[in-house]
């Protein structure tokens, strides 16, 4: 699935994406420094940008910064909340950029979606020679009772949905054009209420935001009945917890990556 199939399915989830989804740990910070090489003299582009959510670390290294989004609402609110940042309708495979224009390519929370050779050597087409494409998500931690049965819960509706925890988005790799250069994961948590980090982060996610408003009310219904019998998630501030996952490739020139 291309990213821009997902459209239907997050047009009106985009304010329940902005409050639900987890921000990125400290490390993220150092990896796209040292490992991405980012400063203040690089331009990136951000591919699958949705609402900003990967904005904030990517402010902080000073670099130039464009982001592609194929659908509206994401634009809008990632536009409203960064209008410096040179925001784009455009796709992984179609990127609205000229060649060679950018230093560094990041996908986050977003690849899965789009892991095709078509994305990967639109990407690489817009990225300088030696550029780097960084790929990272928050996974949740399911070793955590409720968080499994959160689980079990939602993915009774995935279908055959592009998701990160499926491992599917490795079979882009090897790929011309993108050597494996470093993978690191380290711990995350999003901490709030559980109407926040538990309810509003379920209803994004894009299948569960696809499903017909009936199904979606018993899958509510679902999880608040879950909130009530587990003692922790009714306690003030609840720390979900994820394994931030990151994955760093740099642009060779049509020589096959390494397995």
């Amino acid at each position: 699935m291309q990213v821009h199939e997902k459209s239907q399915e997050y047009r009106e989830g985009a304010t329940n994406y902005v409050k639900g989804r987890p921000g990125y740990p400290p490390e993220t910070e150092a990896w796209l420094r040292e490992t991405m090489g980012i400063n203040q003299n690089r331009k990136v582009l951000e591919v699958g940008a949705g609402t900003g959510k990967f904005i904030p670390p990517l402010r902080k290294t000073g670099a130039q910064i464009t982001a592609v989004e194929p659908i509206a609402e994401m634009r809008d609110e990632l536009q409203q909340a960064y209008p410096d940042v040179l925001v784009l309708d455009g796709a992984a495979d179609s990127i609205p950029l000229p060649d060679a224009s950018v230093d560094v390519v990041i996908c986050a929370q977003a690849f899965h979606w789009f892991a095709t050779s078509a994305a990967l050597a639109d990407m690489a087409r817009v990225l300088v020679r030696g550029g780097m494409l960084g790929l990272i998500w928050n996974g949740r931690d399911e070793t955590i009772p409720w968080v499994a049965e959160l689980s079990e819960i939602t993915n009774r509706y995935e279908g055959n949905t592009p998701r990160y925890r499926t491992r599917a988005w490795r079979k882009a790799f090897p790929a011309p054009d993108f050597l494996p250069v470093n993978e690191r994961h380290v711990r995350n948590a999003h901490i709030g209420n559980a109407e926040e980090v538990v309810l509003k982060r379920t209803m994004s996610v894009s299948f569960i935001a696809g499903l017909p408003s009936d199904k979606r009310a018993v899958l509510e219904q679902d999880i608040r009945a879950l909130i009530d019998r587990a003692p922790v998630l009714r306690e003030e501030k609840v720390p979900f917890l994820y394994e931030t996952s990151m994955f760093a490739y740099r642009k060779t020139q049509g020589c096959l990556a390494a397995p």
